[in-house]
Parts: structure tokens; C-alpha cells; sequence
């Protein structure tokens, strides 16, 4: 009996370990929210709008995997400037900004190299240019909008999301 107990508590502190792991929300909320992301920009780059269904599908989740790699690469360069990987539950500016700027680097960079030097892929007429690289502001607004909703569900996700009381209510 008592060997059971030692082996459910066992299983419960991996789910626990597992569950305080910081780059797994980040990871998990990066692909979710970026997965939308790459759909809803599909108009603005050449050549996906006319795209078959199926390749779309594979070409936006490729993106999408990659985003998360952007991810974790900013998640991993705050932490080593934050000396901790459990900075997102302490959010300081320096950190959201190490955060933000590593992400917004790695898609001026990869957009700049994709587009300008491989021309892997381009962009259509409805995607605006933002100096000096030349980058689309989808990709650039997408890497300060969605790292900023990824940050504030992780550090719920974190804490427990639990929502503070509503006052006057009973159960």
C-alpha cells in the first residue's frame, strides 16, 4: 500500500514540475496565438492567397513552429539576462523589453533574409513596408502584440490563473 502512495505522489510532483516549467506555457500560448496570426496575414504575402488549401495549412504551421522557436530563443536570452528562467512571474521592463526586443531582432532579421536575399517568400501589394529593412508590419506587429498576450497568459498560467474573488458573491 504504501508503495502505491510513494508512486502516485511521485507522478503527482512530475505533473507539478512539469505544469512550473515557464517555457512550456510560453511555448503553448506562442503557437496558438501565432497559428492565427499566420492565417490572418495570409493576403499579404504574394502568392498565398491562391495557394492550395492543404499547402497553406502546411506553410502557415511551418511558420508557426518557427515563431515558437523565436519564442523560446527570447525566452531563453531574458532569462540569462534576468539570471533566472522564472522571470515572467516577476515581470520586470528590462525583462519584457529583452523579451520583445530579441523577438522583434530575430523577425527583422529573418524577414529581411526571406524576402531580400533567398526570396523564399515576398510580400503583396497590401502589406506595408516599415524602414529601414524593408520588413512588413504584420510580421513586426505580430512580435509585439502576441509576445505581450503570451507574457501576461504565461505568469497567469503560472500563478494558477486563478481570477481574484468577486466581492459579494457566495458559494
Amino acid at each position: 500500500m504504501m508503495h502505491q502512495q510513494d508512486g502516485s505522489q511521485s507522478a503527482v510532483n512530475r505533473r507539478r514540475s512539469l505544469s512550473n516549467t515557464p517555457e512550456l506555457p510560453v511555448a503553448m500560448f506562442s503557437f496558438l496565438l501565432h497559428f492565427v496570426w499566420e492565417f490572418l496575414q495570409v493576403p499579404t504575402y504574394a502568392g498565398m492567397a491562391e495557394m492550395a488549401h492543404w499547402q497553406g495549412v502546411k506553410l502557415c504551421t511551418s511558420a508557426t513552429i518557427g515563431d515558437v522557436g523565436f519564442a523560446l530563443t527570447a525566452f531563453w536570452t531574458t532569462s540569462l539576462v534576468a539570471r533566472t528562467r522564472h522571470w515572467i512571474g516577476n515581470q520586470v521592463a528590462l525583462s519584457v523589453l529583452v523579451f520583445l526586443g530579441t523577438g522583434i531582432a530575430l523577425t527583422v532579421g529573418f524577414e529581411f533574409y526571406y524576402t531580400q536575399i533567398t526570396h523564399r517568400w515576398n510580400y503583396s501589394d497590401l502589406m506595408p513596408l516599415v524602414p529601414p529593412f524593408g520588413t512588413g508590419l504584420s510580421p513586426l506587429l505580430q512580435w509585439i502584440v502576441i509576445p505581450t498576450v503570451v507574457l501576461w497568459l504565461s505568469q497567469r498560467n503560472l500563478e494558477g490563473g486563478a481570477a481574484p474573488p468577486i466581492r459579494g458573491r457566495t458559494r
